[in-house]
């Protein structure tokens, strides 16, 4: 398969996935998951290959799910689709997209690093979160909600995912680190360098302690609840995207109504930083 949307690169059995649209922050097409995808699958195949870091080209790690970009249009009209439209449409192609893949790159047999930088918004938090790990710079700033693949109360403790879910606001990378979301904050000019060292201090292991471990760990996870919890929740994402359709009366099959939280988010973050000058 060859990529148009990510950049993907081996050495030292370390994989890199990039995530390659800096000119729409990462907005995330449903081009760009197939090939996310595959560029996964292929890496866990690769027995030469023992950690895979996942990129984003640019200033920011994801701005979240496209929106409406020209190309994610053109997508649209370039190749059949089997969900056509609708609430049945939506349903089926959100599980595909984002709960399927998403448990797909989540339970992948190898170790996954986030590398994150500036925004991570919605579905770039989503994906972020299927990661082992994930190495923040300084000035990343992480905005949870309840996304198609709801972790937040796995992320981090239950009561502190409350306040910042019912808050609806950013989560900056040191605060992101001591609720336990972020392995490790490092500075902005030394994120990639630092991500590379992690990846090759896990990647000295040998494969098989790699996957048993993980395997273990995710199995360990899934006992508690996680998989069936992130599933069931996928219906009360299909309730409030509904509600938000019909409060701003808008097609959910061409432009789910995601961005309104974003920039209320935005504003408040505005705000703060007013007031502190």
């Amino acid at each position: 398969m060859s990529y148009e949307q990510i950049e993907v690169e081996t050495s030292s059995r370390i994989g890199i996935v990039r995530a390659n649209r800096p000119e729409f922050r990462n907005a995330q097409s449903f081009k760009m998951i197939e090939e996310m995808d595959d560029a996964f699958s292929q890496l866990e195949k690769d027995p030469g290959i023992r950690v895979v870091i996942l990129q984003g080209a640019g200033e920011h790690f994801s701005a979240g799910h496209d929106l409406g970009t020209p190309q994610q249009k053109e997508d649209y009209k370039s190749r059949p689709h089997d969900y056509g439209s609708g609430n049945m449409a939506h349903l089926q192609y959100t599980w595909d997209y984002y709960v399927d893949a998403s448990l797909r790159w989540r339970d992948l047999k190898k170790p996954t690093i986030a590398q994150v930088q500036g925004n991570c918004i919605f579905g770039g938090y989503l994906i972020a979160s299927c990661m082992d790990l994930i190495v923040a710079s300084d000035d990343a700033m992480f905005l949870p909600s309840h996304l198609q693949l709801f972790t937040a109360p796995w992320d981090m403790a239950i009561r502190r995912a409350k306040g910042i879910l019912f808050e609806n606001r950013f989560v900056p990378a040191q605060e992101a680190y001591e609720l336990g979301l972020v392995h490790r904050v490092v500075q902005r000019e030394q994120l990639e360098q630092e991500t590379w060292a992690q990846a090759e201090r896990i990647a000295k292991n040998d494969l098989i302690t790699l996957r048993m471990l993980k395997q273990s760990i995710n199995g360990a996870q899934d006992a508690m609840g996680y998989r069936t919890a992130v599933q069931a929740a996928h219906a009360n994402y299909m309730v409030l995207h509904d509600h938000m359709i019909m409060a701003n009366d808008k097609d959910p099959r061409e432009k789910p109504t995601i961005l309104s939280p974003v920039e209320a988010a935005k504003k408040k973050l505005q705000k703060n930083a007013d007031l502190q000058k």
